[in-house]
């Protein structure tokens, strides 16, 4: 799911900030982003946010910011940087290309600019471990927050679900003898009232109005959707059982649907898989 943190230390005349931002992904893809000097805390800090983040694509950006004072110099190789600009402007020339950028490209070749490492020491690992920390806890408390508004938004939808389920629950009694009416009145008109045979046609009412019974159907869709509000309410990470229980609710809806023979109970199926779909493409941000 999407998420920030922010954190920022000062310390003699030396910031650090620790930035944590995340998009929704079904794994865990972390892109980490820190100074050479820590590059030995590259294995901790990813272990930390495999463990604290599980899901997302991650982009974790460590950067240390000193002061003037505290600036190492860099160096440049005057004599490769003038190899480099020369080779490269006699090939200008021979394409007549355009030189302009030529100085602003070389600087950016290989080895032409070296800076000297800065040096840190285990307070400064400390300093950046609490400011990581910090910036974790923002971050979980981000997603806390984003999942508090996701949760009320899925109640919602789910209750709304429930309400088309009501409304079908009282058009649906009505529905047999509306079959059975339409049934009669076809036969009678394409085989004259004298020809029935009653007990053949009781015999195929039966048969046939057990095949629209949708009965089964709604019991399972109340039972998964009460199932659904209760996972909600875990404070386990529960987006992939959610998710698989919408698609149970969904199975249910469309035979609902599908055994439905009536125009009206249609109409709230299609209001209820149109819930459904907010619901999928919300649980895209729950862990």
């Amino acid at each position: 799911m999407t998420g920030y943190g922010l954190a920022s230390a000062d310390h003699e005349n030396v910031k650090f900030v620790v930035e944590i931002k995340s998009l929704n992904s079904k794994f865990l893809e972390l892109n980490l982003k820190l100074p050479r000097a820590f590059s030995d805390k590259e294995l901790p800090l990813r272990t930390i946010c495999s463990k604290e983040i599980e899901r997302g694509k991650v982009n974790v950006s460590i950067n240390i910011e000193r002061g003037e004072e505290n600036l190492k110099g860099a160096t440049i190789n005057a004599a490769l940087l003038s190899k480099y600009y020369r080779e490269l402007e006699a090939i200008n020339q021979s394409l007549g290309a355009n030189s302009n950028n030529l100085l602003q490209a070389v600087l950016n070749f290989p080895e032409v600019i070296s800076y000297v490492d800065d040096e840190v020491n285990e307070n400064d690992w400390d300093i950046l471990n609490t400011t990581f920390n910090t910036a974790l806890k923002n971050f979980n408390q981000f997603r806390l927050d984003e999942g508090n508004v996701l949760k009320t938004d899925l109640e919602l939808r789910i209750k709304n679900i429930l309400q088309f389920f009501s409304e079908i629950e009282v058009l649906e009694p009505l529905r047999i003898p509306q079959i059975k009416a339409r049934l009669n009145q076809f036969l009678e008109d394409n085989v004259g009232k004298i020809n029935i045979d009653q007990n053949r046609l009781e015999q195929e009412l039966i048969y046939y109005i057990d095949k629209l019974d949708i009965t089964e159907e709604k019991i399972r869709l109340r039972s998964h959707c009460d199932y659904f509000t209760e996972t909600l309410k875990s404070k386990d990470a529960n987006g992939k059982k959610l998710g698989f229980i919408s698609q149970e609710i969904g199975r249910e809806i469309n035979t609902m649907g599908a055994k439905a023979n009536d125009a009206q109970i249609q109409q709230l199926v299609v209001g209820m898989k149109e819930e459904l779909e907010k619901i999928k493409e919300q649980l895209l941000n729950v862990l």
